[in-house]
């Protein structure tokens, strides 16, 4: 079967997972303008139950069916893959409609019994039920393409998905607006539930256009002894629940750092009101910002799972050191000149974005976890396609109490206050980071290629120099901090991207697998000379 590569895949869900973030701030600005701070806030009550009966009924399957089908792939057993899509389809449709009438029947219990505080909350919380049967019954699809290395299915799906969600959450809450703020919020969430079933309808069509070329795949050679039922819900239980359980300890951490941080900061001499200012600077802007360079090294860690799990079924272990080292290579060469762009430009960014240039203390110093966060989820990935999904969740665990700790003493020095949550944030990513690549030492032998790193560090060096000239002259001339800011950033990325190229710390391989254009533009840098002419 034609299978698109690891780094292929990556680039094709990074231009989606772009694509869904451009078209979630877009409904972002239109929803708080319609609903409000009270709306928006109603809508934000029922979220994050919504996550969490998701993260149960469904976070994990698609990493463990990917890597199950994957495995069967490698060996040609195709009718083996096909079977452990219809098993993983069947259970996750029971979860699904269990966890959604759950939902939907425990909202009023939420409700009355002041787990939530406002009772009108009750309707978004009821109306956002339906979509978790759609969301998890898709991720059966999803993992099953990610696992033949099929990465167009779930990006096309995940903008269809975006894209009827909001506007069927913006034309409901307008509709419902009328009614009250407690209707139009259950507009704006069952947005969620249409969404997920358009993505699914374009999962169904892949898949049904495939189906015929996998059952011909079947067809020759001698039958392949079949696992039992039983055998394979077994596999899936054991790969799936450190992943989902890792997922929910995101929500469980930020909410350790609701409780600890303010506090903390309380103890360190600031005010009630200055630490609830200074929390909002680290967790609502800081944070964002740093998390924008990952969708790469995100959706790399995505595509990574059913290549390495391929290749180590295969037991080639050259294989899987070349494509973790591939793999990491690109994560530095995205996530360090990130760092320095943002160190650099940590005030006249937050100025730029969020009218608050004070946020740039946290952000200059949380700027430096983006290397470590962008190694975390690459060796999370590589470690989960090796079926030792058990190992970043432990690590993690590790992690996060490293942070608990240091947000617990450091917070609470004046000299630190916010900036000892920034460090103790780094330190989370750095821990996990850490023992992660340990592990894959362990069990693959890989090591780091210095020579790589060195080539991303001296030529975002390069760019460093450009963006401070670039941004002191601008701002002179113009005394516009945004359009100083922007032209800095454009320049600094062309001179990055030159820089690196000039280094030889792009390969022509990683250039012609740019969806879309990778090989014109591999004959024009081949006719200026940058890559070897063949």
């Amino acid at each position: 079967m034609s299978r698109d590569s690891f780094l292929r895949g990556a680039l094709i869900l990074t231009a989606a997972g772009v694509v869904v973030k451009l078209i979630g701030s877009v409904n972002r600005i239109f929803l708080s303008r319609l609903l409000g701070g009270e709306g928006i806030g109603l809508y934000q009550m029922a979220y994050p139950i919504y996550l969490l009966a998701l993260s149960i009924s469904s976070a994990g399957i698609p990493i463990a069916i990917s890597i199950m089908v994957a495995e069967k792939a490698a060996v040609g057993d195709y009718r083996g893959a096909s079977r452990i899509f219809r098993i993983s389809w069947s259970i996750l449709a029971i979860t699904g409609l269990l966890c959604s009438s759950l939902l939907y029947w425990s909202a009023g219990w939420l409700t009355e019994h002041n787990w939530v505080r406002d009772e009108r909350a009750y309707y978004a919380i009821a109306a956002l039920a339906p979509a978790i049967f759609f969301v998890t019954v898709l991720s059966s699809y999803r993992g099953f393409f990610q696992g033949l290395q099929m990465m167009t299915p779930t990006a096309v799906s995940q903008i269809v998905e975006q894209l009827v969600r909001v506007v069927v959450m913006v034309a409901l809450a307008y509709i419902f607006l009328p009614m009250g703020l407690e209707y139009a919020a259950a507009g704006a969430s069952f947005g969620a539930a249409p969404g997920a079933a358009a993505a699914l309808a374009v999962l169904m069509a892949y898949y049904w256009r495939r189906r015929c070329y996998i059952q011909r795949r079947m067809l020759p050679g001698p039958a392949v002894p079949q696992q039992s039922s039983w055998a394979i819900m077994k596999r899936m239980i054991k790969l799936a629940l450190p992943v989902s359980l890792a997922y929910i300890m995101l929500p469980v951490v930020s909410s350790i750092d609701l409780i600890i941080v303010p506090a903390r900061l309380e103890a360190a001499g600031y005010t009630v009101q200055q630490a609830t200012e200074l929390f909002g600077y680290l967790t609502g802007m800081a944070t964002a910002l740093i998390n924008l360079p990952t969708i790469l090294t995100g959706s790399l860690a995505t595509s990574l799972v059913p290549s390495i799990a391929e290749a180590f079924t295969r037991k080639n272990h050259a294989l899987i050191c070349r494509r973790s080292a591939t793999a990491i290579r690109i994560s530095n060469t995205i996530t360090i000149p990130s760092f320095a762009g943002m160190y650099l430009l940590a005030e006249p960014i937050c100025q730029m974005l969020y009218d608050a240039p004070e946020a740039g203390t946290a952000v200059s110093i949380l700027a430096l976890g983006v290397i470590f966060l962008g190694i975390h989820q690459v060796s999370t990935g590589i470690l989960q396609g090796l079926g030792r999904t058990a190992i970043p969740f432990i690590n993690m665990l590790v992690a996060a109490a490293v942070k608990i700790i240091l947000n617990w003493y450091l917070t609470a020095m004046p000299a630190w206050g916010v900036k000892g949550a920034a460090w103790a944030t780094n330190a989370d990513f750095a821990v996990g980071a850490l023992l992660n690549m340990l592990f894959i030492y362990r069990y693959t032998g890989f090591c780091w290629r210095i020579t790589d790193t060195l080539k991303a560090v001296l030529a975002t060096f390069m760019m460093s120099a450009v963006v401070l000239y670039v941004y002191d002259t601008v701002m002179l001339a113009t005394m516009y901090n945004t359009i100083a800011t922007l032209a800095a950033i454009v320049s600094g990325c062309i001179v990055y991207a030159f820089s690196l190229l000039l280094l030889g710390g792009v390969q022509e391989g990683d250039v012609e697998r740019i969806p879309g254009g990778g090989g014109i533009l591999v004959v024009l840098l081949r006719r200026l000379g940058i890559f070897k002419k063949k």
